[in-house]
């Protein structure tokens, strides 16, 4: 059974009008998005959006009896694309969950698990894109060290690295199996951790590069200020430290009214407050709930409050 994370959190900041418009940006199984629809009255609108055509295909058939909920298959970079679509100019509350889904790392068939042998892929959208078989099998040692390092941030990149080429003069990579066997021997034996498989970071690195997650992040809050209506609220889950930084500095940022150097007596540079921080720390799941579910337990909530800028 899909569990929401942290969605007893979620559900104190959204939605923030139970008549207004409210964006899911990552609907996944719809856990969160059911919670917060039992919350909005008929005349609210409840759009989803998802990159992956099956989790699309599953949030319309759960949402089919919905007439205020409406299902696109969108990357939530694009977001505004959507709303442009349907003439909406603002929004009241928006929700992003990143990362990828149970589903996904269970169903070999993706290729996003070392735990569960299946083809090399780890494409959020199976329909379009670079695989990570493209990648570790194409790509020279130098790359592939940087996006280990990048994106895994694991110290032993370059040996990984190393070590992908060479197995791939023998035989290139086709399977999940084969990479991570790969990592865990290159890693060195006295730095494998227990209850922690040493290609834990390798794979996220390849999956983060091959559907540019952070990119998206990045070009989703930059639209923040334009697309949130005065007193609506932006929360967004994080699984691991890249994505929390980048949210973390993005609220920082809305929440300053003057970004001149410090060394300058009058400001000039015309920053106007946009957001007001609701989470100063991350809010993490319970002891209850990462017992519960243990894949809970890197997930962190922000949240913040479009204020007026005038």
């Amino acid at each position: 059974m899909h569990k929401s994370v942290l969605l007893n959190e979620v559900l104190s900041f959204l939605p923030a009008k139970d008549d207004g418009v409210l964006l899911d940006l990552t609907g996944g199984f719809g856990g969160h998005s059911a919670a917060m629809n039992e919350r909005l009255k008929p005349e609210a609108r409840h759009i989803i959006l998802d990159r992956d055509p099956e989790s699309v295909a599953r949030l319309r058939e759960r949402f089919k009896s919905c007439p205020n909920v409406q299902v696109f298959h969108k990357n939530f970079g694009s977001f505004d694309e959507v709303l442009d679509e349907l003439g909406i100019g603002k929004v009241d509350g928006i929700l992003a969950d990143f990362g990828v889904s149970t589903m996904q790392v269970r169903d070999g068939a993706r290729g996003f698990s070392f735990r569960e042998d299946g083809p090399l892929d780890m494409r959020m959208d199976n329909s379009e894109g670079i695989t990570a078989a493209d990648v570790v099998n194409t790509f020279s040692r130098e790359e592939i060290s940087g996006i280990i390092d990048k994106f895994g941030e694991d110290r032993f990149a370059w040996r990984i690295a190393g070590a992908i080429v060479s197995a791939r003069e023998i035989k290139p990579f086709t399977t999940t199996k084969e990479l991570a066997d790969t990592v865990f021997k290159a890693v060195p034996a006295k730095f494998h951790k227990k209850g922690f498989h040493p290609a834990t970071q390798t794979f996220q690195a390849v999956r983060i590069y091959v559907n540019g997650e952070l990119e998206e992040i990045e070009t989703m809050l930059s639209k923040l200020e334009d697309r949130v209506e005065t007193g609506g609220i932006a929360a967004f889950i994080s699984f691991h430290s890249l994505e929390d930084r980048l949210v973390k500095e993005k609220f920082r940022y809305f929440e300053k009214e003057c970004i001149c150097p410090i060394e300058q007596i009058l400001c000039r540079c015309g920053k106007k407050r946009t957001f007001r921080q609701l989470t100063r720390k991350p809010l993490v799941p319970s002891e209850a709930e990462v017992a519960e579910n243990p894949l809970s337990r890197s997930a962190k909530l922000r949240a913040a409050q479009r204020v007026s800028s005038s």
